[in-house]
Formats: structure tokens, sequence, C-alpha cells
């Protein structure tokens, strides 16, 4: 009897079906997984094994060494309850053997991985039925629970709270929430997450578990986000070495609580770029440090990290020696001390003492500024001083009025003052909008010749001071308010600054002066791009001043108008002196090169008719015209002293000057 081919495959069958089975390994028909009634939750990872791509087509040449079986039929069914038509077609898409085909261990192996790698089941097994024409394979998978929410467990075992909302969970995740558990589209979640957390500075947050399932649907994700350890302080010498040479830790000068303050990053908080790279700025910005950088150690808690900042001191004191010539004193001497680490506490000391041929000045000023113990960071300063110069109000102008003696009026103050700082933010580490001040100052003001001599009126008979007798008692509180919105305190490019200031004189000794000064200054700071000829930012620099003084008014206290903090143009104080005063500045900032930058300027300045309410008239005695304007153009150098500004400035007058000074203008 004759028979077909097809009749002897279907008659080998049997043989060749135990021979595959017997090769499938039990792990890839059934996977590490709880039963299918099983309430634990179970962790639905597919098999390391490198699944087969989705929809790809089957294999028609399969290994001749491996025995193969022809596959009748296919058969996709769950393992409890009904599968829908959508999950059958996504096993379908997946799956290499084909009815009508030879299948091999291999293939069938790959198929089960490529099921699971679909991302829509927690279990897949593979079951064999023979039937008169061939194998029948049937596929039972256990799809994954409707997904109905994600919730993340950082930070385990620490108390510290998660800094990923639960808000962000949920809107990364809700176009999954009531669908089936799709591991593709979770893992995509996942990686949302990632970035969310490197987005936010979170850099060392990670995922370290698996995601847990549960039955319900809730999936579990175990995060660990570097909570930080410690936080430690590590002085480095120039060779970067934070040890000496028996290894012990270096010890600074500086105390670690200066340094501490100005870190935001805490022990017990979760490790964050951005805040680190703040931390660094304030500490560098203490004049104190050469270098400073951050290093990050594991800590006991491979889960946690130690931060370390590392520190390398400047030198903060100097001494420096001058001598010279001046109007105010003659021949003199001058020495001069600078510390700005006093005693480790970032405390400065000054000191600057002048011997001349005629008078011994001096000036001291101690300032801390971050009160110990206070959580507003106010600060206070605190000075001594003896100082002579030459009156702008009783000089320039076009008539010279001098001293019966023939001398130019020095005016001669010694005193001392303290004034308190506090910015008005909630955080002190954060940059505050506004600032105040108050103050309390006592002078004695006396007028004198250049010998030293006093001197009460000038050779027309006027009094130079209040009281008439060539000297007054001066006392004052002093409140002050500053909105600054600019982008940089130095050379501003945007933004604005405001400030208003009050005095109030204390009626005591000599004079028993009773004054209240008023001053405003506002500047608004515009970017532009006028020319592209070179590179760097354009600037439109606005300024306007005003201030007045009601009740008593000294003439050596009246403002003094024209120079080169008011009109360029004039000599200082020569524009005119008031009771109260208008000025403004216009200027167009350039680049230029590199460290070169230009200027172009407008300047305008009014005593507004006030000088004849001054004591004497000193201005109107000297014919200053009271009002005037200047413009012109300058240059701007950066130097190691900072910006160096030189302004060649043509008045309404005719005249022109040559104006010096540092920093801007405004």
């Amino acid at each position: 009897m004759h028979l077909s081919p097809a009749w002897l495959s279907v008659m080998a069958i049997a043989s060749l079906w135990q021979i595959l089975l017997a090769q499938l390994p039990s792990e890839a028909a059934s996977p590490k997984s709880p039963p299918p009634d099983s309430k634990q939750p179970s962790n639905p990872s597919p098999p390391t094994t490198s699944p087969a791509p989705a929809n790809a087509q089957p294999n028609t040449t399969p290994k001749l060494s491996e025995p193969q079986v022809l596959v009748a039929e296919i058969l996709v069914k769950a393992e409890t309850g009904e599968l829908s038509q959508e999950l059958q077609n996504q096993v379908y898409k997946a799956i290499r053997t084909q009815s009508g085909q030879p299948t091999t261990r291999t293939q069938l192996r790959e198929d089960i991985n490529a099921i699971f790698a679909t991302g829509f089941f927690s279990n897949v097994q593979a079951k064999p039925e023979d039937t008169p024409v061939g194998v029948r394979v049937t596929f039972f998978v256990q799809p994954n629970p409707v997904l109905s929410a994600v919730r993340v467990q950082a930070n385990a075992d620490t108390g510290v709270p998660s800094v990923l909302p639960q808000s962000v969970v949920d809107k990364t995740f809700h176009e999954q929430y009531g669908s089936i558990l799709n591991l593709r589209r979770l893992q995509e979640g996942i990686g949302q997450l990632n970035k969310w957390y490197r987005d936010n500075g979170y850099v060392l947050a990670q995922v370290f578990e698996a995601p847990q399932v549960a039955s319900d649907g809730t999936v579990t994700l175990s995060v660990a986000e570097g909570v930080v350890e410690d936080v430690r302080v590590h002085f480095r010498n120039k060779e970067g070495n934070d040890t000496d040479d028996r290894g012990y830790p270096l010890k600074g000068r500086t105390r670690q609580f200066v340094i501490r303050r100005e870190l935001e990053l805490k022990p017990g908080q979760v490790f964050n770029r951005n805040t680190v790279q703040k931390d660094l700025q304030r500490v560098y910005k203490l004049g104190l440090f050469e270098d400073v950088n951050v290093s990050l150690n594991p800590g006991q808690d491979p889960r946690q990290v130690i931060v370390v900042m590392n520190v390398d001191e400047r030198n903060t004191g100097s001494v420096g020696l001058s001598g010279g010539l001046s109007s105010a004193n003659g021949i003199y001497g001058g020495l001069s001390y600078q510390q700005q680490n006093l005693g480790g506490k970032n405390q400065s000391l000054g000191a600057e003492a002048q011997v001349g041929q005629r008078e011994v000045l001096f000036d001291v000023r101690f300032t801390d500024p971050w009160i110990a113990g206070d959580p507003y960071r106010t600060s206070y300063t605190v000075n001594g001083f003896r100082r002579k110069s030459i009156s702008l109000t009783f000089d320039g102008g076009k008539k010279n009025i001098d001293l019966p003696n023939g001398d130019r009026p020095r005016v001669l103050r010694l005193g001392s003052g303290i004034t308190f700082t506090r910015p008005l933010s909630k955080n002190p580490l954060y940059k505050s909008e506004w600032t105040a001040s108050a103050g309390l100052e006592y002078q004695r003001v006396s007028i004198r010749d250049a010998n030293g001599r006093l001197s009460s009126k000038d050779e027309l008979g006027n009094n130079l001071s209040f009281s008439g007798e060539g000297k007054d008692d001066l006392l004052t509180l002093q409140l002050g308010a500053v909105s600054d919105r600019r982008n940089d305190p130095l050379q501003p490019t945007s933004g604005s600054v405001f400030r208003f200031g009050v005095e109030q004189s204390v009626p005591v000794g000599l004079g028993s002066i009773f004054l209240n000064r008023l001053r405003a200054n506002y500047s608004q700071y515009i970017p532009v791009k006028f020319i592209s000829l070179v590179q760097g930012p354009q600037t439109l620099a606005f300024n306007l001043q005003a201030g007045t003084v009601l009740g008593d008014l000294p003439p050596y206290e009246a403002f003094s108008l024209g120079g080169s903090n008011s009109v360029r143009g004039y000599g200082e104080g020569e524009v005119g002196s008031g009771r109260s005063f208008v000025q403004a500045a216009a200027e167009y900032r350039f680049p230029i090169f590199s460290i070169l930058n230009g200027a172009l300027f407008v300047d305008a300045a009014s005593d507004l008719g006030s000088a004849s309410s001054i004591p004497g008239n000193p201005a109107g005695e000297r014919e200053k015209p009271g009002s005037g304007f200047g413009y012109g153009l300058g240059v701007r150098v950066q130097s190691p002293l900072g910006l160096i500004r030189i302004d060649y400035g043509l008045s309404d007058r005719g005249d022109n000057r040559i104006n010096f000074g540092i920093g801007e203008r405004f």
C-alpha cells in the first residue's frame, strides 16, 4: 500500500512532539509568576531573553538540527475568564509560529517571549494537543489587570517624603488609567518621571526595583531619590589635598557655621543639583575662598549620599601705606588695614589713618554681614571717623568767597554711627527684592581753615554753621529702603532699582538742629540693539533723583549739584547748592571690544530755586547758575580694580571737562 508524504507527516507527529516537549524548559512555558487566583502582587516583568519583534514574519526555514513538528492549529485563550479580541490579536501579531508550518523548540520559546514583550500579560504558557492533521498549539495567557493607579514609594525607611508630587504621576499616566496595564507604556511613563526628576535637578533619583503590580491594578514604583545623609565641609590646600602629611583633616581659618548658614541643602533633604549650584554661588560670593566645589560620597545606606563642600581659602587681610599732598591736609602719610574674615566669622574690619601737617584723620569701620543666630540675615555696621574735606557748598562758582584770612573753608566731621540692614524676604538665602535699613549717627561738625583753626564766618560775614559759632552737633536717625530688580548690580542691562531715604535730626547740643531730609533715586535699564557691528549687551539707562530738606538746614548739609556724579561737563558743585533738587540722566551704553565699552550721555539738574533758602545763600553769593545740563561721551574700561569710568562732557555754558569715576554713574 502506498502512503502519501502528508500522511507520513501526520503519523510522525506524536513521536516528534514528545521529543519537542521534552526539550522545552518548564520556565519557558510557565515563567515565575503566582497562580492566576493569587491575591499577592505579582511582578510581570518579561524574561530577559530578547523577544521577537511584533508583526514579525514566520520563520519558514527552521534549523535542521532541531526536531520539527507540523502545526495544524493555533488557539489563544485566557487562563481564567474571557479574553478580548483585541488581546487575542496582540498575541497573533507577536508569534511567529503559523498554522500549516513546522515549528521548533527555539521558535516556541521566542513566541512566548514575544507575547511577554507586548507588555499586556503577566503569565504565558503553551500547551500542545494532537489532532488527526497535526498539532494544535494553545497559548494560555493571563492579562495584566486594568491600571487603576500608580503610586511612588520613595526613600523607604528614611522618613523623607517624596519630592515628586502625586499630581505629576497622575498626569503622566492618566491616559493609561482604565486600560489593561501595558508594561511597555508603563516603562515609557517611568521614563517621563525620570525626565521630571532630571529637569527639576533631582539627578540622583532612580527606580531601583521592578514595578509591583497589585491585583486591583495599583502599580507601586520604589524610588531612591538621593536623600542627603550628611553635609560636610572640607578645607583644601593649594595642591587640592584635604588632609595634612599625617592624614589629619585640614583646619581652615573660617568657622564652619559661616559656610553652613549659606547652604540651603541640609541632611534629610533630597539632593538637588540646582540647589547645590546656588549654594556654591553664595559661598563663593562671601569672598573668602579661591575655589568652591562639591563632591559626593556614598552614605552608610547606599541609597543615600554624603555631600562634601570643598573650599580653598584665600588671603583676606591687607595692609597699605600711602602718602601725598592734599588741599585739605597738606603733606600727609597714611596707613590702612583691611581684614574681611575677622576671627573666621566673615566679619570685616577696616581702618585708615592719615597724619598730616595740620590734622590727624581716621576712619574705622566694623561690619558683621549676618548677626549670629538671626534668622533674617540682619547685618550691622559700626563706624567712627574724623574726616576733613573741602565743602562743595562753599566752593566753586564764578565768584570766590573765602575765609577772612583768604583760606578756603574746610569741613571737619568727628563722629560715629551704627546702621542695621535687613533683606525683607522670608528666606534669607534668596535674593530679596526689598532691603530696609535703620541707623543712628552723631557728628560734631566744624568749619576750619587750612591750619585747623575754627572759622565761623566767611569774608562777607555769612555764618558757615547753623549755631553761628563755627561748629554744630548733628544727631540723626536714618531710615532707608531699596527695591532692586536689576539683573546685575555692577553692570545692569535690564531691570530697575529704587532707593528712598529719610533722615530726622534730634535737636541736641550746639545749634539744636531740627531737620528732616527726604531723598529718592530711581534707575531703569532697557536692553536694546541699535548697532550690530560688535557682540555684547547694549542698554538704555535712565536715572531720576530728587530730594528736599524740611526744617533747619546748616549750609554744609545742602544738596550740591554738578560734577562726575551729577551733571558732567560741570565741575564738582558748580551747578549749585539747594534745599531741594532734581536731577536726571540718560545713557546709551554699548560695547566696543572685550574690555572696553562706550557711552553717550546727557545730564540735567536744578535746585528748583531753593538756593536762597540756605543760610547765607552760599550758591547765590558765588553766582552759581542753580540749573544746567551737560552731554558727551565716555569709555568704560574693565580693570582688576573694577570698572573705570572716563567721561568727556560739554556743558550748556560752553565749558568742557573730563570726569573720572569708579563704576557706572548709576
